[in-house]
Parts: C-alpha cells; structure tokens; sequence
C-alpha cells in the first residue's frame, strides 16, 4: 500500500471507566488550540441524563425578588460573551501520587480546552434580583444516582460563593467551538467557571437556587475537599483555583530516540494570573533552560504552549522535566501536595527517554 492511501491514523480517548463513562483526552496528540469535541475528556459521577431540549426550562430560584423560569429560546437571546477555558478535572495526574490514592486513576489526560459560549450568570442573576443576605449560589445538574458512602440518592449540585457567581465571565454555557455543547459534555446547559478546577462546572443544568447559607451538599463538603492527613479530616479545605501546572506532549514517556536535534514541547496552564514562564531540565533537574513560549498570553483562560529545541549529544538515558511559574509567583514544586482524595497535582511533569 502505498503512503497516499494508506489508512488515516487518528487518536481516541482512553477509557478509564465505563459505569460511569470516564475518558481521558489523548493529551500528548492534541496540537491544536482547542480540543475537538471528540476528543474531549469525560468525567461522570452518575449515568447520563435523559433530556429533552423542546421542553428545557431554567428555574432560578431562592432568595431572589423575581424568582424566573427560563426557555432555551430566551438564554439564546441574551447578550452572550465566547471564552477560551481550560477545563481540569481535580483528579487529573491521581496516578502519579505517592503513596496511591484511592479514585479514577487519571494520567495527564483529564484536562481539555476550548471556546465556549454562553450568558454570564450574572445576567440571569439580576434579572430574578438577589436579596439582600445571599452567600451561594446553587448550580445542581439532572445527572443522579446513590453515592456508596451514604447509600442514598443525590444530583450533582455545587455552590459558588457569591462574587465568583457573579465575576462577568462566569457562564452558563450553551455552545462549545461554535456549535451547541455535545450531550455528553452538558447539553443543552452548563456552568462553566472559569480558573477552577472543572467540578465547579456543573453539566445539564436542572435549577439555580439563591442561598443565604453554606451548601452542604456531598459534592460540596465530602468530595472535592483537600485532606492532607490519611488517617483524620484536621485542617482540611476545598478545592478550587487551578494549581500551576505544565505537561510535556513530547516527545513521548520511554520513547527512544536518536541523536541530533529533538523538539520538546508541552502546554502550561494556571488558575491565577497567567504563565510567566516554563522551564525545562534535561539531566533530571540539574540545570533548567528556559523553553520558548508561543503565542504568549497575558490574559484569559486558555493554556499556553511552550517548547524546547533539545541537541543531544551522546547517547543514554535522560530525565526530562518541565516547570511552569506564574505572574502570581506560583511555581511547580518539585513534589505534590499529597492529599487523601488525590486533587491538585501539580509537581513539575517528568518523562525518560533512550538516546541510541
């Protein structure tokens, strides 16, 4: 067979779980900007959601003046605003912890980029008027099922402190790259909050609710809470803002190469501020060389893409890791900050390859 019709190539997603569906973007293949679709990581608690668009309304309710019930056709017509977002799973890199944690055994794929489209919650928020005394905001979804720590029944539903429900660029989304959201990523609604790791953006949407308490919800005080000691919950806190991090797309972990000229390239991304630089070690964390950052951004919520033109002299053996810093003065640590649950990975990524 000859090169022109030999047959396309193309990656998949890589199944982590079936029940629920649980699937991993093919990170170190995505050489776009945004993440198709397809392509596109998936983190369920619960089986899907059955929903029909014709008859979807948005109840936005609690201590509001005007509580509201909203047609897909009315949000489309709002004023609407299109971002590039990272999406992070919490759990994303869970493998690499030591000692292993319990959970999806997520490697570098949990993460997924692209433009979404929507009305900023804030609109739909002063429309229906927020009372005087409100603390959160409730976002729950109509996905369901029995949690095995509680046996009962709960929806996927998370809170937002206030002035995060109301930042302008907190959406509820309705399209992702210029066509509504795929159903397995949310359809017909979903919140999409910007900087925070992706729990925070509940899919198919069921209601809004003003609150002028704490929620306390399982999905709010169990899950997605940072417990740094193994045996008891002392001086636990909640996930939320993206922890700096970077991942080396290639070459590929274990890969064997030959000596000359190598590209080492990879993406960074942050939750606060934006990435100042990206640094790159080739003899194991030795010395660092600074990569080259393409299309530098200063603003917004999209990755950043850096690489590295690598000269390799000998052959052997090599250690390479990436280290990104953010205009906050974050940078990846050398180690992660364990905790029981397994979020927020960030230690500086690592690969090893053969030179021959």
């Amino acid at each position: 067979m000859d090169r022109l019709n030999r047959p396309k190539v193309k990656p998949y997603l890589l199944t982590r779980s079936l029940f629920p569906e649980n699937q991993e973007t093919p990170i170190q293949f995505i050489d776009t900007a945004n993440t198709p679709d397809k392509l596109f990581y998936k983190r369920n608690h619960f089986s899907y959601p059955a929903l029909s668009y014709s008859n979807y309304w948005l109840p936005i309710n609690g201590i509001v003046s005007k509580p509201s019930l909203l047609s897909m056709q009315k949000i489309i017509q709002l004023p609407s605003k299109t971002l590039q977002v990272v999406l992070e799973c919490s759990g994303d890199k869970r493998r690499f912890f030591e000692p292993k944690v319990f959970g999806e055994q997520w490697e570098k794929g949990a993460i997924s980029q692209g433009y979404w489209r929507g009305v900023p919650l804030r609109k739909l928020l002063e429309r229906s008027g927020i009372r005087k005394g409100a603390k959160e905001i409730v976002v729950e979804g109509y996905d369901y099922g029995e949690r095995t720590d509680l046996n009962k029944v709960f929806s996927y539903a998370r809170s937002l402190p206030i002035e995060k429900a109301l930042h302008p660029d907190t959406l509820i989304a309705y399209e992702y790259n210029g066509q509504p959201i795929p159903f397995k990523h949310g359809y017909p609604l979903r919140l999409i909050v910007p900087q925070w790791y992706a729990m925070a953006s509940v899919k198919w949407i069921k209601q809004i609710r003003v609150i002028d308490s704490t929620f306390k919800g399982p999905f709010q005080t169990i899950d997605y809470v940072y417990y740094p000691n193994k045996e008891n919950n002392l001086d636990a806190f909640p996930v939320t803002s993206i922890n700096v991090n970077s991942t080396i797309q290639k070459p590929l972990d274990m890969k064997i190469l030959n000596t000359g000229k190598h590209l080492i390239k990879g993406i960074a991304w942050t939750g606060n501020g934006f990435i100042s630089k990206v640094e790159i070690s080739v003899d194991g964390g030795i010395t660092w060389r600074l990569a080259t950052s393409e299309h530098v951004k200063h603003e917004g919520y999209g990755w950043q893409p850096w690489s590295y033109e690598w000269t390799v002299p000998k052959k052997g053996e090599y250690v390479i890791l990436s280290k990104a810093t953010d205009s906050t003065g974050r940078t990846q640590p050398a180690d992660p900050f364990w905790n029981r649950k397994g979020y927020g990975y960030n230690a500086m990524d690592q690969i090893k390859v053969m030179v021959e």
